[in-house]
């Protein structure tokens, strides 16, 4: 498949093209929405903790839970005295393959402030554009023409290294960034651009779904947002121009869209591919 043409599919579990022998249960496809096109939420799969009663919960973590335009969302803050951020990938074999449960099995939880979902990805549930582990770029910048969210233009990248992280549309990152980061994604579209909405995205459009963006403030911190219920493009640029003010916001990803919260216990079930970890320093 060329994913640098068609990165939005159904692909169902099954037909995944998996390096271990390991029999695949089956998942859920992956979804991506147009801008103008009116889709409906996949429900959430989320382990026992989440949901509701979760969201409702007190949260001494970083993440808590708002409301913006009359619906739910999470707000996970990563502050760099406080957090180290990277980029990892879902596992693509095992018992729970392509999910974030899968990726934190066995690890030490008290080292995790949250994990989300990070850039979108193709049927081997490998990253779609730019991507970074520990410094090895896994995949180069994709700066080609085709249909769907990520090649909205503009698109961006969100990369950082040594605590100081930044999003840049994918054009400026080209021109301006000569090291390479120790984690970075791209994704698109940009949602907020030098303080100003997206131009193609509408205030409030037909597309509903379960969503998920990264913006960074003026101080450095990066503000991760997910929302709880199915909402428009439109809103979720708002929620980080106007209620967030970070210069520049990333879309990560629609429908598929996950968060673990350790403080809370909520693990979204749904199938991811690239992650962006928070760890406590």
């Amino acid at each position: 498949m060329n994913t640098k043409r068609t990165p939005f599919f159904l692909a169902a579990a099954a037909i995944l093209t998996l390096a271990a022998c390991d029999a695949q249960p089956a998942g859920e496809p992956v979804v991506r929405a147009e801008l103008g096109e009116a889709v409906e939420s996949m429900p959430s799969e989320s382990t026992a903790g989440a949901g509701e009663d979760a969201l409702a919960a007190d949260s001494t973590g970083p993440c808590v839970a708002t409301e913006f335009e009359g619906v739910a969302l999470t707000h996970c803050t990563a502050d760099p005295a406080l957090h180290s951020i990277s980029a990892d990938l879902a596992p693509s074999s095992g018992s729970n393959f392509g999910t974030i449960e899968g990726w934190a099995a066995g690890r030490n939880e008290s080292d995790i402030a949250f994990v989300m979902n990070a850039g979108m990805y193709g049927d081997d549930l490998r990253a779609v554009g730019y991507f970074v582990r520990n410094s090895d770029r896994l995949v180069e910048l994709d700066r080609g023409d085709g249909s769907g969210n990520f090649y909205l233009k503009p698109n961006g990248v969100f990369f950082g290294s040594n605590g100081q992280w930044r999003i840049l549309d994918s054009d400026t990152f080209l021109r301006t960034v000569g090291d390479r980061p120790q984690f970075g994604t791209q994704s698109g579209p940009m949602l907020v651009l030098n303080g100003e909405l997206h131009p193609e995205i509408q205030d409030n459009g037909p597309s509903k779904a379960i969503r998920n963006g990264v913006g960074v403030d003026a101080s450095g911190k990066a503000h991760f947002v997910i929302s709880n219920a199915p909402l428009s493009f439109g809103q979720l640029a708002r929620f980080f121009r106007d209620e967030l003010e970070v210069p520049n916001a990333l879309f990560l990803d629609g429908n598929i869209s996950s968060l673990w919260d350790p403080a809370t216990g909520r693990m979204d079930g749904r199938r991811v591919g690239p992650l962006l970890v928070v760890k406590v320093k």
